[in-house]
This record gives C-alpha cells, structure tokens and sequence, in this order.
C-alpha cells in the first residue's frame, strides 16, 4: 500500500525502513504497518510501542511536528493520560524532503468508532486531563491554527453560513436553536487570563477509548496557548449524555459561567464540522469519514439541551 505526500514521495513501509536504517538504525529491524492517515501526517507502526509520524497532506504539518517534538517531552510527565511522547528526530533527507518524529504509541480505539460508555469515571479522566494541561504557557508557546484559542468572534459570518446550509440540507433538526447557542457564546465575554496550554483539538478521533471510558489523548499537532474555552468543548462532544455536569464539577479551576458560554460556541463549531465530514463519508466524498457524523450529531444535541 502507497500513499503520495504533498512533494510526490510515495509512502510506504519500506520507505520507513529507509529512514530509520539510514538515521536511526537502532529501530530499523522493528516490524513497520501503516496505523492511520490524518489530515497533516500518516501514523506507521513501530513494533508494540512505538510509532513514526510522516506530514504528508499539508505543507503546515513539518511546523506542527516539530512543535510536538519540542513541548510533548515537557508536558507529558504533568498529564494523567497517556500522549505519544516524542523520542526521536528524523532530519529531511534525500530519500524524504521533510522532517519526522518517532513517538510512543498509544494504545486504544478512537473514541468515533468506540465511543464514551461509562459517563463517570470518562468525565473525570477528561476534567482531570485538562485541568493538569490547562497552565499557563510561556510566550514561546505556539500560536493556535485556524484561529484556536482566540476570539469566537471572528468565525460568526463562516460558521452562520455553514450553519444555513447545513439546515438546508437537512442535517440539523433545530437550526434556530443552534444559532441561538453561538450567538449567546459570541456576546459573552473574551477571556481574560493567561494563555493556557490547550491540546486544540479535542474530536473523537483524537481521543482514544478502553473499556468503555478515556485512555489516551492523541494528535497534538494543533498544540497552542489561549482561552481554554477552546478545550471545555470537549465535554460536550466527547462525553455521554448526563456526563457534563459532572465534568465540570471536577475541572479546576472551576469555569466561569463566560467560559462555558464560549466553550458551548466552541462545541457547536466542531460539531457543525463534524457532521459535515460524515455526510461526506456517507456519501463518499473526499476528506469524508461516516465514522464522524454520530458523535457530532450527539454532541450538538447535548449543547443546545443544556443551553436551554
């Protein structure tokens, strides 16, 4: 199986054995399967417990990787989850133009194919995962992509319109009260504090899942300093139904009640975007993943009952 990345290499185990025997031979004799394509980078195997990650759809991908590589290590020891820690560097080359890392692998199921069952202990691995990564970031932190962990405001006329058209497609139920959730979040108040640590991307398929409740965080490509807002959203979307109150009973510092305004905003954003990549899937269009569309669909619901 090849893949072509964004320089026209093609990927495949066998290039992966290239790079490692030719900068870290040490693990070339290591079995190498191909573990999952992303939109920034592919993911391969590496034996039992490590994995190698290759940017290949995205020019952005080589800055996000090397921002894992810099600030995993650092964050990893405070975290009660378990993260791909990287563990090494591999440098562009002739046989691959562009940088890579080799982590540790994760173990679990992405949370859009095995979804949040036990609602308690879930909602207390969550809160406890981001009030440990939600600390203060040195000036030297990354700056979120596509506007993460900044101001809700500037997204309003994008997300309305997606808003619109989705309605009319007839993928949401209750437009009105969806705009009615984010037009509540955009009139609350800007953040105010420091600029915390956020994963900034918090999606089921970036969440991992055993036993019917959270093992491991995953994907921190998008690894920026803001408004945690950007983050609580996850309660909404990752969790089960009566789940989220509980979450927020365990965050801390507590929210306060313009955080979680923000944060619902923040939720019906990332669920809007992921009930339109599962009607992609559904119908088979690029970029598509039916896997996508419940949970999205799921969590929209949980926002608009709780803002009532």
């Amino acid at each position: 199986m090849t893949h072509t990345d964004t320089t026209g290499t093609e990927m495949t185990a066998e290039l992966v054995r290239e790079l490692l025997r030719e900068q870290h031979p040490d693990l070339a004799d290591r079995a190498v399967r191909l573990g999952a394509r992303g939109w920034d980078n592919q993911l391969w195997r590496l034996g039992d417990d490590l994995a190698v990650r290759l940017p290949w759809a995205t020019q952005s991908a080589d800055e996000l990787l090397l921002g894992e590589h810099a600030w995993l290590p650092v964050l990893a020891p405070d975290l009660p989850l378990p993260i791909p820690v990287p563990q090494r560097l591999g440098e562009p080359s002739e046989l691959f133009p562009r940088p890579w890392i080799v982590t540790t692998w994760v173990p679990g199921e992405p949370a859009d194919r095995a979804p949040v069952t036990r609602a308690a202990p879930a909602a207390d691995a969550l809160a406890g995962f981001l009030s440990s990564l939600h600390v203060p970031a040195p000036g030297t932190a990354p700056v979120g992509r596509f506007g993460r962990g900044g101001s809700l405001s500037r997204f309003s006329g994008e997300l309305l319109k997606t808003l619109d058209s989705t309605a009319e497609r007839g993928l949401i139920p209750d437009p009105a009260a969806v705009r009615a959730v984010w037009e509540d979040a955009v009139a609350a108040p800007e953040w105010t504090g420091p600029a915390l640590w956020l994963h900034g991307d918090l999606h089921p398929a970036n969440v991992l899942t055993a036993d019917g409740t959270l093992c491991g965080v995953i994907d921190f490509g998008d690894l920026c300093s803001g408004d945690p807002a950007c983050d609580l959203a996850a309660s909404w979307v990752l969790l089960p139904d009566g789940a989220v109150d509980r979450f927020h009973a365990a965050y801390r510092p507590a929210a306060d009640a313009a955080t979680l305004r923000r944060a619902r905003g923040w939720a019906v954003r990332q669920a809007l975007s992921g009930i339109l990549v599962g009607d992609a899937g559904v119908h088979g269009r690029h970029g598509g993943k039916a896997s996508w569309g419940p949970p999205a669909q799921a969590a929209l619901r949980r926002r608009v009952a709780t803002a009532r």
